[in-house]
């Protein structure tokens, strides 16, 4: 072949299962305008509009942040490259100090109305709900609650507990990270013979002892979802919205529901981001949000002190097989628990965390909030990185 090779600008891709060719034809770049962060351009740091959502803003600088390095890491945002091996794929990142909402940037076509699926981070949401209702604790067994008769009878069942739900060691059969599992989230979800997800769950037999190995499960935190709305005879959708969404001001949002039309606790809640972000600065307050109690300052301290510590040891995988599906961290009830180094010191960080990299984390000693959301789905491999890369290695350095 001789000459220069020219980029066609139409694909044909011929696809034999459906019997059909595929044609791709080149996007002008307005017409792929969401493909990149934003269009290319020197970003200026710029204080976060009062948006009357009950958010004070504040200049970084009068926070305790260097403004310069917060404007290095968004600028590094926008110059990402989307088509690069391991992409950042961030939509958006929120830093609150000091009470104040000091950051808000949001990239690849997403802005501060776009309600974001927050994946598992929003199983926090059940823990919250517990402290907010008082209606159960964690040591409520399950089935004192959810009564009556269901498949795969074993005096084991008797004995989980709702804190066992939230810290994923009710010993049901149940593991989102095992194809084979019975309680695979995605297996409880394509079935079609039982609608009623909770009635899914409470059938499942028993794999451990309650207490004895931790198997993440989002159908046990479903399962804590449902207790709380028969405890407290209300649909969950109202739950939430009376005992979080109302008392912090949320904004427009989206819950997920079962096929039987009830509500769904094991995740994908879709939020604004700026709302996310209240639920980590009311726990960083001691559970109150200008100045109303959502939940007690005990139930913040007990739900994200340790509960089980998520080691090869207690999942019983093998050190190879757990790197393949878990981060070594500890659990509270539905947060997790990190300890994130930034130059010659430690700090303990809490975080609610979901597929995709939906990341609520709070690090008190720095009285710091971030949220970030994004695209990279079934790719834990980068988006796990988010807290140590960009939270450790470039916020907290510029904290003062």
């Amino acid at each position: 072949f001789e000459g220069e090779l020219v980029a066609p600008d139409r694909l044909r891709i011929p696809w034999t299962q459906i019997d059909r060719t595929i044609e791709l034809t080149r996007c002008s770049p307005s017409e792929a305008a969401a493909f990149f962060p934003r269009p290319a351009s020197t970003y200026v740091y710029r204080r976060p509009p009062a948006m009357n959502d009950g958010w004070d803003t504040a200049n970084a600088a009068d926070a305790g942040l260097d403004e310069a390095v917060l404007a290095r890491l968004v600028q590094r945002l926008i110059d990402a490259d989307p088509a690069a091996r391991r992409p950042s794929l961030i939509h958006s990142l929120l830093v609150a100090r000091h009470g104040k909402l000091v950051l808000e940037e949001y990239f690849f076509g997403f802005d501060r109305d776009t309600l974001h699926d927050t994946r598992s981070a929003g199983k926090t949401f059940a823990s919250v709900m517990l402290g907010a209702t008082n209606a159960l604790t964690p040591e409520t067994p399950l089935f004192s609650v959810m009564k009556g008769s269901f498949a795969n009878p074993d005096p084991r069942k008797e004995r989980i507990t709702i804190g066992q739900l939230l810290t994923h060691t009710s010993g049901l059969a149940c593991d989102d990270n095992d194809e084979e599992s019975p309680g695979n989230e995605d297996t409880m979800q394509s079935q079609k013979a039982q609608p009623d997800w909770v009635r899914y769950a409470l059938d499942l037999p028993m794999a451990h002892d309650p207490g004895s190995r931790y198997a993440y499960c989002s159908a046990g935190i479903h399962l804590v979802g449902a207790a709380l709305s028969v405890a407290t005879k209300t649909w969950l959708p109202e739950l939430f919205d009376r005992t979080i969404a109302r008392p912090l001001e949320f904004g427009p949002y989206a819950w997920n529901l079962m096929p039987n039309g009830e509500g769904y606790q094991g995740g994908g809640a879709f939020l604004r981001p700026r709302d996310l972000l209240k639920v980590g600065q009311t726990y960083l307050d001691g559970g109150v949000w200008r100045g109303r109690r959502v939940v007690s300052e005990d139930w913040v301290e007990r739900s994200t002190a340790k509960q089980i510590a998520i080691t090869p040891t207690t999942t019983g995988l093998s050190p190879e097989a757990f790197s393949n599906s878990y981060n070594e961290a500890d659990d509270g009830f539905a947060w997790h628990l990190y300890q994130l180094k930034s130059g010659d010191r430690t700090f303990a960080e809490y975080e609610a965390a979901g597929n995709g990299g939906q990341l609520l984390m709070v690090v008190p000693e720095r009285d710091l909030v971030v949220v970030i959301t994004a695209g990279l789905y079934g790719q834990g491999g980068i988006w796990n990185r988010f807290r140590h890369q960009i939270v450790a290695g470039e916020i907290l350095p510029a904290t003062r």
